[in-house]
């Protein structure tokens, strides 16, 4: 099944988001490699293609599971919680109508 991760950082995550984000690539690229991702991106803090250092505000995560608690243990352990970017975290079952 489909889930959605649905993360929100605390204030002033730039530089904590920067030093992580190799590590959390490597976990979406490895989804992507096992055709377990639908998409994956982060929220611009301003209404910007590229919000420069206005940073993010979280990010979103659709991927395939086998269950909510799957999803949520990936979640869980993925290099942004560790390094402090996310303040919360939601995992939510996705179902996926269009395109």
């Amino acid at each position: 099944m489909w889930y959605a991760i649905l993360a929100e950082d605390v204030e002033q995550s730039l530089d904590k988001r920067l030093a992580a984000r190799p590590a959390h690539l490597a976990r979406l690229q490895k989804l992507q490699e096992e055709g377990r991702l639908m998409l994956a991106g982060p929220h611009p803090a301003i209404d910007s293609e590229d919000p420069g250092p206005a940073g993010f505000s979280g990010s979103l995560i659709v991927a395939e599971f086998d269950s909510l608690e799957t999803a949520r243990k990936w979640a869980d352990d993925d290099p942004y919680v560790a390094a402090g970017v996310y303040q919360t975290v939601t995992v939510k079952p996705f179902k996926k109508v269009l395109p």
